[in-house]
């Protein structure tokens, strides 16, 4: 079963935040991880990631730095900012709310009668 890029694109935000929670990152490693951690079945594209992570730093939720490396082209990463963390826990709780209110909107009863 694939995931629609409808239904993802609006957690995009969370899905980033989560991410950098765990460790910085660039933009080519982190769509590779996301692509991995959903078995291939989700691929975000490097410019939806870009995009994004334009305006998490512009909301002052990440921050970017020049990598070190010795070889291969500069990367530039992304951490993850005390008030990013902060719009971290409060994207989740949303989630978790809208996750359960959907699950009630989706999901038959256990009708005993057999209507």
């Amino acid at each position: 079963m694939s995931i629609t890029s409808d239904l993802i694109r609006g957690h995009t935000d969370t899905i980033i935040l989560a991410h950098l929670m765990q460790t910085d990152s660039y933009g080519y490693e982190m769509g590779k991880a996301i692509q991995q951690r959903t078995d291939n079945l989700y691929e975000m594209k490097e410019a939806t990631l870009y995009t994004a992570f334009r305006r998490l730093e512009n909301a002052g939720y990440i921050s970017s730095y020049w990598g070190d490396e010795n070889t291969g082209a500069r990367r530039r990463y992304y951490a993850i900012t005390a008030r990013g963390r902060e719009e971290y826990f409060r994207l989740r709780a949303e989630w978790e709310s809208a996750k359960t209110m959907i699950d009630k909107l989706i999901y038959l009863e256990d009708n005993s009668n057999g209507k």
